[in-house]
């Protein structure tokens, strides 16, 4: 069955895989497409089974103008989108992610370094994709055994003249002094999709935990949060309630909205 969401929405596809629709342009982000109870080998000797099942399948995409991939993880780009996306469908993500993917015959890879962007047109519409600085533990590991990651900012104008609407995905990041420069380059969010989910290998953090996802909330006070990443796999241990709860319980001014899997948030009416 196709999926084929209404204009100006994001729809939740599942883990971190959401289809945006805004204005004249559609955009994929982190494609994951396993079955439920289908194993994955996410990297580094670490294999988890699918909890879920996602929504979609590539053939059920309309077509899109991009995809935003944050970094290459087995559960951010996976063996279906591997086999199944065209070829020459733009990529913006990391150099390390790029590289990979031009070996196995991806043809449009367009990689960003951190404050990189890249500009999409239809007419006088415009589609800013900046990458923002991302860190997967903020320790020594990201340097010796994880992949880069890049978190990124979207920013549609309709015109020349339009106020931007602006969408902010966080990738698999734990909060860091290295954010800040988001809120002050960025300082009207209107919609942040967080990766949350407490993966932990080892004792150290690889996604946010609940604690981490309100205080990266209280840093860029976005208007809006849609948690993706926070169920899906087995390596998951943080759940979305307890998100709920802390941001609850602080007081926060962002309105979260939790999506099911195939439910879409409209963007009409930010920006």
């Amino acid at each position: 069955m196709s999926l084929d969401p209404a204009p100006d929405t994001l729809t939740f596809i599942g883990t971190a895989t959401t289809l945006i629709r805004v204005g004249p342009f559609t955009l994929l982000t982190d494609p994951n497409f396993l079955h439920r109870g289908q194993w994955l080998h996410i990297g580094h000797g670490v294999i988890t089974r699918r909890r879920t099942e996602p929504a979609a399948q590539p053939e059920d995409l309309p077509p899109l103008d991009a995809v935003v991939l944050s970094h290459l993880h087995g559960d951010h780009f996976d063996p279906v989108a591997r086999r199944r996306l065209d070829r020459d469908v733009p990529i913006l993500t990391t150099y390390h992610a790029a590289r990979r993917l031009g070996r196995r015959g991806f043809t449009e890879v367009a990689p960003l370094r951190t404050w990189q962007s890249e500009t999409l047109r239809h007419g006088a519409a415009t589609l800013t994709v900046t990458a923002v600085p991302a860190r997967h533990s903020g320790t020594v590991l990201d340097h010796v055994l994880l992949p880069p990651v890049m978190g990124s900012v979207l920013e549609y104008r309709a015109d020349a003249e339009a106020d931007p609407l602006r969408v902010y995905l966080s990738g698999d990041t734990l909060p860091h002094r290295q954010l800040r420069p988001i809120a002050e380059r960025f300082p009207s969010l209107d919609l942040a999709v967080l990766h949350l989910g407490g993966t932990r290998v080892l004792g150290v953090w690889l996604s946010m935990n609940d604690r981490h996802g309100a205080d990266l909330l209280e840093l860029l006070e976005p208007t809006e949060a849609v948690p993706v990443h926070h169920d899906d796999y087995g390596v998951f241990t943080s759940p979305v309630s307890n998100f709920l709860v802390e941001v609850a319980e602080r007081r926060l001014a962002t309105q979260v909205r939790l999506l099911r899997r195939g439910q879409s948030l409209s963007l009409r009416g930010a920006g």
